[in-house]
């Protein structure tokens, strides 16, 4: 009797894998829910977010002595037009890391964090002045980048879009650490050099090939010490993704190990609005194979 239960359950493990099997193969892939959620926001984004890339009107370097004026008056070095707006409204100079923003005539004031401001110390961040969104960037190139909240390009813009998704591009691997992590000045389309910390290599194989990419920490405020960024060309670039390379941001797994998904690779937003400051990738990451996954870009839809 024991031996023909035994013989049943077998049977009946036989008959169900495949279909077990089936199952387990029909369950969504959580990378990539996670990477088209994101794709969608992005698109979002772009079009409605008053910090959109096509909302930037402007862009003036923030002197290393002295102040930067901002007002509705022809004298300002940044002259934004609003009711709001009075003729020298605010000034603006670099304050270490980040910046100090002071009132110039009586009763303007500034917003940080939506709380109303005659003056105050602040980090790489974004303040609203009348109708407008001035963020205070560093960079190694600081500099005020001004957003108008109507978003005027928005209504022009079909993008952004995005290759199909592609299990053979995302890979959870080892980061190969430098014996000394150099630092590093990374060339940007601002002019000015960005330090960057070389932290390490990662290996993959694509298209066949094995491939390696250094990988940066940007030494700048705001980043952490566990941001890691690679910086790349690949054989897209001008055909079909970016001329100018493209950016994925890696995550650090639990095991040490890291996720390195060239699906969520995107577009420098200097691919969008004259007025960034982006890294421009280093020739030992400018690959000859294609990565045709991630961000796509075309001259037409721009």
């Amino acid at each position: 009797m024991i031996s023909r239960v035994l013989l049943c359950l077998a049977l009946t493990q036989v008959a169900l894998a495949p279909r077990l099997a089936s199952a387990a193969s029909a369950l969504p892939d959580t990378f990539e829910v996670a990477t088209l959620k994101d794709r969608a926001e992005t698109v979002t984004f772009f079009h409605h977010d008053p910090m959109s890339p096509l909302a930037t009107i402007l862009r003036e370097d923030v002197p290393r002595s002295g102040w930067l004026t901002v007002g509705a008056a022809a004298d300002n070095q940044v002259v934004l037009a609003d009711s709001g707006i009075a003729a020298h409204h605010a000034r603006v100079r670099i304050d270490g890391p980040g910046f100090r923003v002071e009132s110039v005539d009586p009763g303007a004031t500034f917003r940080v964090k939506g709380e109303a401001k005659s003056e105050a110390n602040v980090p790489p961040s974004t303040i609203g002045i009348g109708r407008y969104n001035v963020r205070l960037s560093y960079q190694n190139a600081p500099a005020v980048i001004v957003f108008d909240p109507r978003i005027p390009r928005a209504s022009e813009f079909a993008g952004p879009t995005y290759w199909p998704y592609d299990k053979k591009c995302r890979f959870v691997v080892p980061l190969a650490l430098e014996s000394k992590a150099d630092t590093v000045l990374i060339e940007s389309t601002g002019g000015q050099p960005r330090p960057a910390l070389r932290v390490g290599r990662f290996a993959f194989k694509l298209g066949g090939k094995n491939v390696k990419l250094a990988a940066f920490r940007l030494l700048e405020p705001g980043v952490g010490n566990d941001d890691v960024s690679l910086f790349y060309m690949d054989a897209t670039c001008g055909h079909g993704s970016y001329h100018g390379g493209r950016y994925v941001n890696v995550e650090k797994q639990a095991d040490g190990r890291y996720l390195v998904d060239f699906n969520n690779g995107y577009n420098p937003s200097c691919s969008y609005s004259p007025h960034y400051n982006c890294p421009i990738p280093p020739l030992e990451n400018l690959l000859t194979v294609k990565i045709p996954a991630g961000e796509s870009w075309s001259e037409e839809g721009h």
